[in-house]
């Protein structure tokens, strides 16, 4: 017989531990413990298939709590890593046991705290400290754009370090990419490539947004050998909602703002040969000069001009521009070679008025429509269920919670090629 104060405590109904990253809180508890009961040191009574602090966990297998002989019973455990994440597991319904029922976390130091209760009631506590071996392979994410003010369509990019193609870790991965946005919004990643994913919601963000994204990855096992890596997180926050809508048809721009009109601007778009994309694009830069040859495009007609109040819309160069030596023309014709020009006063306010993120739509050119990825940002050309359907968790709810690199990385000299 014990010779520890006589006093019962109410067992916890069995500890059901949240998935990673959520807080957990057992069902039961001690409450009904009297404040002087003071728990006494159960290091005599549990063990660990992990002796604490001699040797490192090996992150494939189950970290197990096991309580010794007959006089004691676990009664709540919680496991947290160095952020104070939660991982589950599960209690046994003798006591007798506790281990974790998701993979640990490579490289990872946890903090495991043991409740028990022995014959008479006392409670008990143990601390144990279990740290995870490293991982050879590592998977890094590098999100896009840089933290910062941004257009309402402007895409979420992640960067992975390496191609990833199983669905299985596709789904791993993708799950642990989050994007937290206030006010919340309905969206969902959507896989460009092995190593590519964008981020956007169903309608373009809400104008006044913060949009916050970061990575549960750092440790997770993806599969077999391959665990996550870091992640720098990036905030963004979205300004009015402007929307600058170009008809190559009445050669007109309308520029709205928060859905009011608040300007419209006669210009001249892409010539037969090289019309203006049709669809939605998306602002990549401004810049205050470039300049414009025809041998960057291979246009037939030679030219060499000076181009001011140039906003970027496409990476192989098509802007909206001043041009000065078509104003006789905008209004009435299209007689670029793919851009939108328009007077010198007119894009010097446009350029200023917009910033990047912010949508640039055009219609009625006899020109292609322009792609969801290759040549900047065309993702909300793609229907929301396609998009949807690029997604590894395609068959689950797609929203942000409330609260890769920037633009699909450095392209190649083809790929910037300006065109007036």
């Amino acid at each position: 017989m014990s010779n520890r104060p006589r006093t019962r405590t109410v067992l916890s109904c069995g500890l059901l531990l949240v998935p990673l990253a959520v807080s957990a809180t057992a069902c039961g508890g001690s409450s009904s413990e009297p404040l002087s009961a003071k728990p006494y040191d159960a290091a005599d009574q549990i063990s660990a298939n992990t002796p604490d602090g001699k040797q490192k966990a090996d992150p494939d297998k189950p970290l197990e709590v096991t309580v010794k002989g007959d006089e004691a019973r676990i009664t709540d455990v919680t496991a947290t890593d160095a952020s104070g994440r939660y991982i589950s597991g599960e209690l046994s319904a003798d006591g007798r046991r506790w281990r974790t029922t998701v993979p640990l976390a490579a490289g990872t130091r946890y903090t495991v705290r043991v409740s028990t209760e022995d014959e008479d009631g006392a409670p008990g506590r143990k601390t144990l400290v279990v740290e995870t071996t490293d991982a050879d392979d590592r998977l890094s994410v590098k999100f896009g754009p840089d933290s910062g003010d941004y257009g309402v369509g402007q895409p979420v990019t992640a960067e992975l370090s390496k191609p990833v193609n199983d669905p299985k870790a596709r789904a791993v991965i993708e799950s642990a990419l989050k994007v937290d946005s206030a006010p919340r919004v309905e969206g969902s990643w959507h896989w460009v490539d092995g190593k590519s994913l964008h981020f956007r919601p169903k309608d373009y963000w809400p104008a006044h947004a913060t949009i916050a994204v970061h990575s549960n990855l750092d440790g997770l096992k993806i599969t077999k050998k391959l665990y996550g890596g870091p992640a720098k997180p990036v905030r963004l926050t979205t300004g009015d909602r402007i929307e600058a809508i170009t008809d190559a048809g009445s050669h007109q721009m309308t520029v709205l703002r928060n859905g009011k009109e608040v300007n419209t601007i006669p210009v001249t778009t892409g010539k037969p040969g090289y019309d203006t994309r049709n669809g939605v694009k998306v602002i990549l830069g401004k810049e205050s000069f470039v300049r414009m040859t025809s041998a960057s495009i291979g246009a037939s007609d030679f030219y060499d001009l000076p181009v001011y109040w140039a906003t970027r819309v496409t990476w192989s160069g098509e802007y909206v521009h001043a041009a000065p030596w078509s104003v006789g023309s905008q209004g009435a014709a299209n007689v670029s070679h793919g851009c939108t020009g328009m007077s010198t006063g007119n894009a010097e306010w446009f350029f200023n008025m917009v910033r990047v993120g912010d949508i640039v739509k055009v219609v009625n050119s006899d020109g292609e429509s322009m792609t969801a990825f290759d040549n900047g940002f065309g993702d909300w050309n793609m229907p929301w269920k396609e998009w949807r359907d690029g997604s590894a968790l395609k068959n689950k709810a797609s929203t942000t919670t409330g609260a890769a690199e920037q633009q699909r990385g450095t392209a190649d000299a083809a790929r910037l090629r300006p065109q007036v």
